[in-house]
């Protein structure tokens, strides 16, 4: 086999490059809720489980980004709701796939009417992630979903219903990635090289950039983390997270 790192950097780029050409509209669209939802005192609620975690990370809690944030995760039932460790450690993707975790992990959180959420599944038909739209739809709020059409359109629904995430969203971000996420093949079949992540988190932080940019064309002074890691970080989050005491939660 004579496919490595330089095809997988090849196939990567052509999806970075997709994926700025096709979802800039989408990428505008997920950043106008947004920035009336913060205009309104209102907070970003993000979602993701199993990798799709990191893309939440990507919105919610880091150096660059959107101090009104939270990022929302299946533990949540553990951490704030005292559910026992052992329903994440004895069968996870189990916990991923059950609609009624949705109203526990929402009910747990601090939401307020006004916040947007920002749903991130590359599947998009788990039926955690479906329930919580459906739920998150129910509530009025605003729904940017991150996901991959082609995946999704591929694979029947876990969730009750039949729907998928795509299916509930007011604005759909597209990550490009194929079915099983992976691009280089395999002798004797499958796949290897996941883009879903990298093509997810680019989306993220477009959505991010515009945010801010609409806020400073206000004339405000965005709420934007800085690096911890950097002198007057902390000093500078902390002043801004007191802005927003008892919205936002920094858990692990």
């Amino acid at each position: 086999m004579d496919i490595g790192a330089s095809d997988y950097v090849r196939e990567v780029r052509s999806l970075l490059e997709e994926t700025v050409r096709t979802q800039g509209e989408a990428v505008g669209r997920a950043a106008a809720l947004m920035a009336a939802s913060l205009r309104g005192g209102g907070v970003i609620q993000a979602f993701g489980s199993g990798h799709s975690e990191a893309v939440a990370m990507e919105i919610a809690g880091r150096a660059g980004g959107l101090v009104p944030s939270n990022r929302l995760a299946l533990r949540d039932i553990v951490l704030y709701g005292g559910a026992p460790v052992s329903v994440l450690t004895e069968a996870p993707s189990r916990l991923e796939r059950d609609p009624s975790v949705a109203r526990r992990i929402y009910d747990l959180a601090p939401v307020e009417p006004q916040d947007v959420f920002v749903l991130v599944s590359s599947s998009g038909v788990n039926g955690s992630v479906v329930e919580l739209a459906s739920l998150v739809k129910e509530r009025g709020h605003d729904l940017i979903a991150l996901t991959s059409v082609r995946h999704s359109t591929a694979m029947t629904s876990r969730h009750p219903s039949g729907r998928k995430l795509l299916d509930l969203a007011d604005v759909v971000l597209d990550n490009g990635a194929p079915y099983g996420d992976a691009v280089l093949p395999l002798p004797g079949g499958g796949s290897f090289g996941a883009v879903s992540t990298i093509t997810s988190a680019l989306l993220a932080q477009m959505v991010v950039a515009e945010v801010v940019r609409e806020l400073a064309g206000d004339g405000q002074s965005p709420p934007v983390y800085r690096s911890a890691n950097v002198a007057g970080g902390d000093e500078h989050n902390q002043a801004l997270e007191s802005r927003y005491a008892g919205r936002i939660r920094r858990g692990a």
